[in-house]
């Protein structure tokens, strides 16, 4: 009689239980589970999913395993690009001959210059002429130069993965049902509906100029690079032809970090064993603060990379000099639309109006000439100019100074 009044308390007790949800709480951070014995140190590598620090090795030898290696990068630190050059050639060396780069700097159009520069048929100069790189991507090619001299040193393909310009442009414009079909049929499968890629996305947009503009579209454009690119990684190795190569992919940080960028896109058409390597700057130079993006980021359920390294935010070893000129066509040589104040060519006497017809010897036909000219040159370099003003040809010797520590510099590469 007992045990059955004691049933009888305990029943309702027992089903009003079963009736409420049942909170679980979780142990620990999902994208740190294992807090590391130590803060990071400039060089360390961590293990994210154990919290263990490791060496290079440890971390080249887990690359050298997988199909695909996605290496993001802060795109203006040399730093990064050391990282991404390291992971090439480790799986270069363990796979010789069996190896693709592919690179968010390039789009499938440019494709025709990378082959012929991994064949050694173009010079450095050629090669960033005919790849149009001052207008596809536009950062200093001084932080890509290594990578891709190995590239072409080890007959290493570079597959470009990027979406066109024009397509970005349309589509940021418009929405996806409204685009015309032709437009329409160029896009990659596009999943706008990954809850953690428009989290991450929404924060960086809140990130840029306080969220101005049309979030919708920044999400469209976002998702469209890295479904583009996760298209052309699976269409590459999925071509019987490649079925033994491997691919080590070079993309900024945002579009690998936690694996639902292009990683998670490359899986759904292609399923084949990844890592993700990732790189943190811990010391950041006073000068280099504003480089940083204020952006609040969600709590992901997953860690950012399988690796992190921890970096310096650094410069180039030379600092890129700037002439100081706006630049336009004519008929012969390169016109000087515009003069900035206090800058080399203002301090030689260049004026607007100027034609510039040669640099050091060298004849100029167009921008493209007087641009990689000057970027050859180093702080404390002269330079020797033939101009025209006015019917007249004359000489000008332009130097380029080396600037003060404590002096901002005129433009920035972003």
């Amino acid at each position: 009689m007992r045990f059955f009044s004691w049933f009888l308390l305990l029943a309702p007790v027992a089903l009003m239980s079963a009736c409420a949800p049942t909170l679980i709480v979780p142990i620990g951070d999902p994208q740190r589970p294992y807090e590391p014995s130590r803060p990071p140190q400039v060089g360390d590598v961590l293990h994210n999913p154990t919290g263990f620090f490791v060496d290079e090795q440890a971390m080249l030898a887990a690359a050298a395993d997988a199909r695909i290696v996605y290496v993001g990068e802060t795109h203006d630190n040399p730093a990064a690009h050391r990282v991404q050059l390291r992971v090439i050639e480790a799986v270069a060396e363990r796979h010789p001959g069996r190896v693709a780069i592919g690179m968010e700097m390039f789009v499938p159009a440019q494709q025709e210059a990378l082959d012929r520069w991994v064949a050694g048929e173009l010079s450095e100069r050629e090669f960033l002429r005919e790849s149009r790189w001052n207008e596809v991507w536009r950062m200093d090619f001084a932080y890509y130069r290594d990578i891709l001299l190995l590239a072409r040193d080890r007959g290493i393909p570079v597959i470009g993965l990027n979406a066109e310009r024009d397509l970005v442009r349309q589509v940021s414009r418009q929405g996806l049902d409204e685009l015309p079909a032709d437009v329409a049929a160029a896009l990659p499968e596009m999943d706008l509906d990954d809850p953690y890629q428009r989290a991450l996305t929404t924060a960086i947009f809140a990130g840029h100029d306080a969220g101005r503009g049309d979030l919708e579209s920044f999400v469209r454009v976002q998702t469209l690079w890295d479904e583009t690119m996760a298209e052309n990684i699976a269409r590459y190795l999925g071509d019987p032809a490649n079925a033994e190569q491997r691919m080590v992919v070079l993309a900024g940080g945002n579009h690998v970090r936690y694996g639902f960028g292009i990683p998670r896109r490359v899986y759904r058409r292609l399923p084949a064993s990844y890592l993700i390597i990732g790189s943190k700057e811990i010391e950041v130079p006073d000068d280099k603060q504003d480089r940083l993006m204020d952006v609040e980021l969600p709590q992901f359920p997953m860690r950012p990379y399988d690796f992190t390294v921890f970096t310096a935010y650094e410069d180039l070893p030379a600092p890129p000099v700037r002439l100081g000129v706006l630049l336009e066509s004519a008929p012969t040589g390169v016109g000087v639309a515009g003069v900035m104040p206090d800058s080399p060519a203002a301090h030689a006497g260049i004026e607007k109006g100027d034609v510039l017809l040669e640099m050091d010897g060298t004849e100029l036909r167009e921008s493209f000439d007087v641009i990689y000219l000057v970027r050859q040159k180093q702080p404390g370099d002269t330079a020797q100019l033939r101009i025209v003003r006015d019917g007249t040809e004359m000489d000008i010797q332009v130097h380029f100074p080396v600037p003060d520590e404590n002096e901002q510099p005129m433009t920035k590469d972003k």
